[in-house]
């Protein structure tokens, strides 16, 4: 099994000290040996059988850079790497290059390294489309540092803002030999998952853990160990993912938010019933980790 989840790995060399630097952002631009990859709306531009991300030059960017905002991602297979975010509204470009996909669908058939890129790319455009005015005083503001801040346009206010990320926790809770699964109730039937939940102020991830599974399924949790995380630019969270051993065995939906939740064993969840997370999320590796006894 990978040792990394879906979108995640080091694949990109972020090269902070880059973005400080305006004349070799500029030059890296213009440069015929860098790559963009344009986030359409919210999708992703991909070709081929399989797919592979279409990553564009400059001059096939002609038309869009002097219009949009350049996000500079990092040195990606020893090239200069770019985000560019296009309005969704307007008819897709780049017909002739391949066709834009929803990264849910390009992370299960992607590489690791260009679905990581595509997930940077993505939730960078996604967070710049929502901070186009100061949160503060309400003016424009503009890019700075290759993408990674925005500053307030307003002198006297010149607040800055960085990039959102939301940490959430999500967790296989055991008990013997069952877990705890649940499922929301707009999921497809007979789908469920693992337990999850946004961290709150003032709490650590262990707290998060304990609290989120006793509000929604009543479950008293006690030894709580970290497994891994998963960044989930839907649009922005960052999935931490834990294992937990439930020292209470009686479900109530405290919080309303689960239509279901039950212990399965792990002769049901080989059986085809419940199914399974999609193998998209760090859910599906949490659930497979139980399943081979390693969890």
């Amino acid at each position: 099994m990978s040792n990394h989840n879906i979108f995640a790995g080091a694949f990109v060399d972020r090269s902070g000290h880059r973005r400080k630097d305006p004349e070799w952002l500029q030059a890296a631009v213009d440069s015929p040996q860098s790559r963009f990859l344009p986030v359409w709306g919210d999708k992703c531009l991909a070709t081929g059988e399989p797919l592979r991300t279409v990553l564009l030059n400059c001059s096939e960017m002609a038309g869009f850079l002097e219009s949009q905002e350049t996000i500079f991602l990092g040195m990606y297979q020893g090239q200069p790497a770019f985000a560019v975010g296009i309005d969704g509204a307007i008819d897709a470009p780049f017909a002739e290059a391949g066709e834009f996909h929803d990264l849910r669908y390009l992370g299960s058939v992607l590489p690791a390294d260009e679905a990581n890129l595509a997930a940077h790319a993505r939730a960078l455009v996604l967070w710049h489309g929502l901070q186009k005015h100061c949160g503060v005083c309400g003016s424009l503001a503009r890019i700075e540092s290759g993408g990674n801040t925005r500053i307030c346009s307003n002198d006297e206010c010149g607040a800055q803002s960085f990039p959102r990320v939301d940490p959430a926790i999500i967790v296989l809770v055991s008990n013997g030999e069952h877990c705890l699964l649940g499922r929301q109730p707009d999921w497809p039937e007979g789908r469920y998952s693992t337990i999850a939940g946004f961290v709150e102020p003032g709490e650590s991830l262990e707290d998060a853990v304990r609290r989120e599974v006793a509000e929604e399924t009543n479950i008293e949790v006690g030894k709580v160990r970290y497994h891994s995380s998963q960044p989930w630019p839907f649009p922005s969270s960052l999935m931490l993912g834990f294992t937990a051993e439930a020292v209470s065995s009686e479900i109530l939906l405290n919080d309303g938010e689960l239509a279901d939740a039950q212990w399965f064993t792990r002769k049901e969840l080989r059986s085809g019933f419940p199914k399974l997370p999609y193998r998209l999320s760090i859910a599906r590796r949490l659930v497979d980790n139980w399943l081979l006894g390693s969890a």
